[in-house]
């Protein structure tokens, strides 16, 4: 399941699934609430036989005597409350950052800190401070953190790229910003649109650091994931051909698919989209679309940018920065194949669909269905947004790596609803 993330404090909480633990705190709270009850029955019901007399003659001394009773098991309900609430904390992990922690970077510190607004409140949007935005899962990776964190102020900044990207796929996100200049790389040879488009990339103009490869070629040899085979070869292989020309019955052509869209397709948005060919089609149509990467195994991002692209760096477990019912389009592949339980996938398929106006188009590229019961959950979760089928394809297709084994990949053009 993806997280949810909400503003609390001085960063951004993301709560986790309910699990055996959560339902030990339900218990906890159910056993609290039995036992203050029981505690008020004895209190208003017990009377020794030797104290009647007085009950009777002195009701003024029972009434403090109840309210002194009432008072206690208040308290102690409150009491009860607070504790509970803790350990919900500590069970769902969405506490915040320790700055009392040994060790911890100055500049982390300094980051966190609430700065207030010199003129006090603002009108328009009732602050009083000024918060950092940062992941609470941070806490669990304050060493690294507080390592990302370490520079000299106003120099250079680490070459930590791989640091900061360890960070945000175990959670910690968004990262703070920092006060020291990012390594910067020449870039000479760079061409303007369209020419960049299909203009093989220099090795010279990205960073290899960090990287098992540290050329295209390597790259090029090696299946770095379903959807990027040999997806760095701009000048001949399929990925030429890629949303030109179909190579199975799965493999949609963009001109068809585009002319499904109501109300034109302008803007798009592509997640896990590789080395950004389906956005440099898309921009040969004049159609701008936003590539979602990370820099796994490969400069995804600088190769995307080379071509004249966009390139998004962020999780598929973070929500996305766009408003809602913006994009005419949203392409996915096997990328949108989140790890987990099915709640995490539930929740980023809610997000894109927020992301896509009403009419747009959901296109699901050759998603890979590992057995019959991925097939069914996915098609279940996909009819739960009502979207009208506008092209379904099931369909076998031999393994990319070469093994000869076929496997089942599912491909689909879908058009949201108008909700009312």
């Amino acid at each position: 399941m993806g997280s949810v993330s909400l503003k609390i404090g001085d960063g951004t909480a993301r709560f986790k699934r309910a699990t055996l633990c959560s339902s030990a705190v339900n218990i906890l709270m159910l056993f609290s609430v039995i036992t203050t009850n029981l505690f008020a029955l004895y209190a208003f019901t017990f009377s020794p036989k030797q104290h009647l007399d007085n009950l009777f003659h002195h009701p003024h001394r029972n009434i403090s005597l109840i309210s002194q009773h009432v008072s206690l098991i208040i308290k102690e309900i409150d009491s009860s409350q607070r504790k509970l609430a803790q350990m919900e904390k500590e069970l769902l992990g969405y506490d915040t950052l320790d700055l009392s922690r040994p060790n911890l970077a100055a500049e982390l510190k300094l980051f966190l800190q609430h700065h207030q607004l010199p003129l006090g409140k603002d009108s328009r949007t009732g602050i009083t401070e000024m918060v950092a935005s940062v992941g609470h899962s941070c806490e669990k990776s304050a060493d690294l953190l507080s390592q990302y964190m370490s520079y000299k102020v106003s120099g250079p900044c680490p070459d930590d790229w791989s640091l900061a990207q360890k960070l945000i796929l175990k959670g910690c996100e968004p990262l703070p910003r920092r006060r020291c200049f990012a390594k910067t790389v020449p870039k000479p040879g760079l061409t303007s649109l369209p020419v960049s488009l299909w203009k093989p990339v220099s090795d010279k103009i990205v960073t290899w650091s960090g990287l098992g490869c540290k050329n295209f070629n390597c790259l090029n040899s090696k299946k770095l994931s379903r959807d990027c085979v040999g997806c760095f070869n701009l000048t001949n292989g399929y990925e030429t051909q890629k949303y030109v020309k179909a190579r199975s019955k799965n493999d949609f052509v963009m001109d068809d698919v585009l002319a499904l869209g109501s109300g034109g397709i302008r803007i798009g948005f592509d997640i896990g989209g590789g080395s950004g060919t389906f956005a440099a089609r898309m921009a040969e149509r004049n159609v701008t679309v936003i590539t979602n990467t990370l820099n796994v195994d490969a400069p995804h991002s600088e190769f995307i940018a080379a071509r004249g692209l966009f390139p998004l760096f962020l999780s598929l477990d973070h929500r996305f920065p766009f408003y809602d019912n913006v994009f005419d389009l949203v392409h996915a592949t096997s990328g949108l194949d989140v790890e987990g339980k099915p709640e995490k996938l539930e929740f980023l398929m809610f997000d894109l669909d927020r992301i896509l106006r009403a009419g747009g188009l959901f296109w699901l590229d050759n998603f890979y269905c590992s057995d019959d019961e991925k097939k069914r959950a996915l098609t279940r979760l996909i009819e739960r947004f009502e979207y009208k089928k506008l092209k379904w394809v099931v369909g076998e297709k031999t393994d990319a790596a070469g093994s000869g084994k076929p496997q089942v990949y599912l491909s689909a053009v879908l058009q949201k609803p108008v909700r009312i």
